[in-house]
């Protein structure tokens, strides 16, 4: 019984110092999604991603219609071909269709071109916002500072301590006058 009441009053003593640690740092959040969306270099590098994958896609889609007719050609003569004649065209439309997965990999596959093109063109900008967030908690000795459109949750969020228009002027750019973002309520 006293070891169940020590580790009762060891874990409310390590819950309060907690608590007391996390009510004496200064917080703030930003809106990642809120912040980029005001960045002219990030609205372009997507626009130019999307277009990079639309013409790629384009272009797979172009190789499946080719591989699509070899294989209406070769149905339609398939009653007059030799079976060497037709094991060799089925071979050549399983070569192309490898082919064109392969090539699907490549672009849109884990790692793939469009993952390498969105790093080269997005990478800086988001690490920009980053560099621009640390100087701001350092400034304002922030011992913690959120981000909104994450995946963590905020229930409630006091625009006081929105720190995402700060972080633009910060880096140069204006937030515009138009109205914020609404409170989130989940």
């Amino acid at each position: 019984m006293k070891s169940r009441n020590m580790k009762r009053i060891f874990l409310t003593a390590v819950m309060a110092t907690g608590l007391l640690v996390a009510s004496a740092q200064k917080f703030a959040y930003v809106d990642s999604q809120y912040i980029l969306s005001k960045i002219p270099e990030y609205k372009a590098a997507q626009d130019q991603i999307n277009q990079i994958s639309i013409q790629w896609q384009k272009e797979i889609e172009a190789k499946y219609s080719e591989i699509d007719q070899l294989y209406k050609a070769y149905k339609a003569d398939e009653v007059l071909l030799t079976p060497e004649m037709k094991q060799k065209r089925q071979g050549e439309i399983e070569t192309k269709e490898q082919a064109v997965k392969d090539l699907q990999k490549q672009r849109f596959g884990v790692n793939g071109d469009l993952f390498k093109k969105r790093q080269e063109l997005v990478k800086p900008i988001q690490d920009k916002v980053y560099n621009a967030v640390q100087d701001l908690a350092e400034k304002d000795k922030l011992g913690i500072i959120f981000d909104k459109s994450s995946d963590m949750t905020i229930l409630y969020s006091d625009p006081k301590y929105d720190k995402s228009d700060e972080i633009l002027r910060n880096m140069g750019y204006n937030p515009g006058s138009e109205q914020k973002k609404k409170v989130y309520h989940h």
